[in-house]
This record gives C-alpha cells, sequence and structure tokens, in this order.
C-alpha cells in the first residue's frame, strides 16, 4: 500500500503567516514608491504601459515560493509498506478422526460422519499457519495424510473420508491414538496436538487406549478428547440391504467419557462431548481458541522523500522574481 505522509506537519502553520504578508503588502504597498505632487499631468501623458500593474505578480511569486518551502519543510513522501507473516510458533496437529459404522447414526444431520467432516474442515481452512494431518480408525488405524502445510491436501483427504468394509470394523481408540502419536513424535513443532473423535467405547485393537496416553504424555503431546452422540437413542446401521444400502434401528448410545476424559488429563488437554452439528461446530472453535498460534508480522517500510522538486520549485520563482525585478520590474517598483 503506498499513500503520502509528512514527517514534520507542524510546518503547515506557517500558512497563516501568509494572509498577514497578503495585508502587510496590499496596505503599505503605496507607502514603498515616492510621491511627486505637480499641478498637472497634460505633459506627461504617454502610452499606458501593463507592467506597473502586473508587479504584483512578483508578489504572487514570491508567495508560492514562500508555499512550496512550507511544505517542502513538512516533508511529504510516500510510504510503501508491505507486510510479511512469520510464523514464530507453529503448532502440528493430527486428527484421529472415528471411521466405524456407528459414524454413520443419524442424530446429527445428515450422520455423525459428514457433520464432522464439514467441521472438521472448517477448522482446518482456519488455521492457515498451522501444519495438520488426518488419521482414522476402527480396529485398526491408518494415516490418511501425514501432517503437513499444504491445507488443499488435508481438505482433499477429509472429504474423501467414508465408511467402507476394508477395514475390519470396531472401534480401537488406543489403535487410533497410538497413530497419531506415531505421526507427531519426531515433530519438531513447539506445541503438538492430537484432536481424538470417538462416538464408541473401545472395543478393538491391540494397543490400550491408557498406553497410547502414556506415550502421548512422553513425547510431549497435548490430547483433546471428543465423544459425538446425542444422549439417548439413536438411529444406527445394523445390517446392509438387499440394495446395499443401510438399514437402521433405534440403539442406546454409549460412550467411554470416562476413558476420554482420563486420556485428555493424563496429557493436558480437555475433553468435549457433542450431541448436535452446532455443538460440534462450538467445540472446534473453542480448541481453535485455545491453541493458539503466534505471529509475527514483519512490516517493511520504504519512504520515497517528495520535498526535493517544492524546494527547487520555490528557489526557481524566487530567482525568476529577483531577476524581474531588478530588469524588467526595476523602474516601476
Amino acid at each position: 500500500m503506498t499513500n503520502i505522509t509528512f514527517l514534520n506537519p507542524g510546518f503547515f502553520w506557517l500558512f497563516l503567516l501568509l494572509p498577514f504578508a497578503m495585508g502587510w503588502y496590499f496596505f503599505k504597498r503605496k507607502e514603498e514608491k515616492p510621491t511627486l505632487k505637480i499641478s498637472s499631468l497634460q505633459g506627461f501623458k504617454t502610452s499606458q504601459s501593463v507592467l506597473p500593474k502586473l508587479k504584483s505578480v512578483l508578489f504572487a511569486m514570491r508567495l508560492l515560493a514562500l508555499s512550496a518551502l512550507i511544505v517542502a519543510m513538512a516533508r511529504p513522501r510516500t510510504v510503501d509498506v508491505s507486510n510479511k507473516r512469520n510464523t514464530t510458533n507453529g503448532i502440528d496437529i493430527v486428527m484421529a478422526i472415528d471411521l466405524s459404522s456407528s459414524m454413520l447414526a443419524k442424530d446429527f444431520k445428515p450422520n455423525r460422519m459428514e457433520a464432522l467432516k464439514e467441521v472438521a474442515a472448517s477448522f482446518v481452512e482456519a488455521r492457515p499457519n498451522d501444519r495438520i494431518g488426518v488419521v482414522v480408525y476402527t480396529a485398526e488405524a491408518y494415516t490418511k495424510t501425514p501432517v503437513t502445510s499444504d491445507k488443499a491436501v488435508v481438505l482433499d483427504a477429509i472429504n474423501t473420508i467414508k465408511y467402507d468394509n476394508v477395514l475390519q470394523d470396531g472401534t480401537g481408540i488406543g489403535m487410533g491414538l497410538a497413530t497419531a502419536v506415531n505421526r507427531l513424535k519426531d515433530s519438531k513443532a513447539k506445541s503438538k496436538v492430537i484432536i481424538l473423535m470417538t462416538d464408541g467405547v473401545n472395543n478393538a485393537g491391540f494397543i490400550e487406549p491408557v498406553t497410547a496416553a502414556e506415550f502421548a504424555t512422553e513425547f510431549g503431546i497435548k490430547v483433546y478428547t471428543i465423544g459425538i452422540g446425542t444422549n439417548g437413542n439413536a438411529l444406527f446401521p445394523y445390517a446392509i440391504a438387499p440394495n446395499g444400502g443401510f438399514l437402521y434401528k433405534m440403539l442406546p448410545v454409549e460412550i467411554d467419557e470416562q476413558l476420554m476424559k482420563d486420556i485428555a488429563k493424563k496429557t493436558g488437554g480437555k475433553y468435549f462431548r457433542a450431541q448436535s452439528n452446532s455443538s460440534l461446530e462450538s467445540i472446534y472453535n473453542e480448541i481453535n481458541k485455545l491453541e493458539k498460534t503466534e505471529i509475527e508480522d514483519l512490516k517493511f517500510v520504504n519512504y520515497d522523500e517528495k520535498y526535493r522538486p517544492l524546494v527547487w520549485l520555490a528557489g526557481l520563482l524566487l530567482l525568476i522574481e529577483i531577476i524581474l525585478r531588478n530588469t524588467i520590474f526595476r523602474s516601476f517598483i
């Protein structure tokens, strides 16, 4: 962004003196010329010259020169400011997402998985200066995308998350957490965070959640845990229909909240319970506020001084005035 500023704007007060100078000139100019009283001007009649009438031009030139000098003393200059954002305290984040069939439950709109994908994508877009990775898990776990600063890759990984029967169904919380820890353990970031989401109880996998939480603590990783599901009952998929779709029925919602609280407490994080789309969005917004990335704005300022042309203009006007005063207008002043 480029604009004009003045280093010494106080000099503009000098413009208040110019009206006094003009008043002094117009009221006192007659006293500056000698007078001669004679009885008749009959013998002095000649052709009229415009030079005496133009002598006010010299005073105007002097005023313009003084005005140019006042503006020059105020030091006009253009300022070109460019900002460069530099991350000084980046955060590495891994989102561990439960991919079990229960994530298709319809207590969220349109279901838990789609609601989570939408909110997670918004979270990623709100953190342009952090590196983010995605881990998904059922009874098994794998890395959907490693920790990266390429948000397009992360968003694509989130958008392509879907339930399939390739992985063994179940909820291996310990597997998901351990895989996420493995993605962050060698990170050099000052702050390392895992957002662990589940909608059930740990019932699969060969790594206990408490053991995975101990790994996280050892590597200085903070874990925020989120339990997804309404209170009471919800429509869960329980079988596959002949057309390949799911059949749903009302089943009780079960989340091991105590386990999630223990994981969060052990690692210095916090547990949240999401019971609707709006509460899930609020949870991500709160995590976004809790994990602030320190940004240093480096501002580069380039000044281009503009007073020199004004000084040259003032000098030129004064020089012209002096020359005219001592040549053409000499006999009339």
